[in-house]
């Protein structure tokens, strides 16, 4: 399958690669239908605004696994982004699961995956479908 590289002024290249993201003190916030909603929302706009493609978004109790094109940024880079949208954001809009749950501190736990994919590109897509809730192709 050909895929369309990354390109900046001297280099080329993309990078796809599993990411896991937990959340704080492992609530299970993802539970909630509207939730699950407003962060896929946020991930097409981040995918879009920082051209950081996003193929399949699966969803557990309390966490996510989704695979991600990082192309030419670092992880941490690209963590940073998705983490820290997602995560101001989510609070900002529901500020019920904020005063329940975190005390003022963030949303994500600090641990997260950020793999590499390569040749295991059918498997890692199969794991993401089989997370609790029903998996979100983009």
């Amino acid at each position: 399958m050909f895929r369309q590289l990354n390109r900046k002024s001297s280099c080329v290249g993309n990078s796809w690669c599993h990411a896991m993201f937990k959340i704080k003190y492992c609530h299970q916030i993802f539970d909630d239908a509207k939730v699950r909603f407003f962060l896929t929302v946020l991930f097409k706009e981040i995918s879009e605004n920082y051209h950081l493609p996003i193929k399949k978004v699966g969803f557990d109790s309390n966490h996510l696994h989704f695979n991600v094109d990082i192309g030419l940024r670092s992880k941490p880079e690209a963590a940073k982004i998705l983490r820290g949208i997602t995560g101001r954001k989510i609070l900002r809009a529901f500020t019920e699961i904020k005063k329940k749950y975190f005390y003022g501190s963030g949303f994500w736990n600090p641990a997260y995956l950020l793999d590499n994919i390569g040749s295991d590109e059918e498997h890692v897509s199969d794991y993401i479908g089989c997370q609790k809730s029903p998996a979100i192709n983009f």
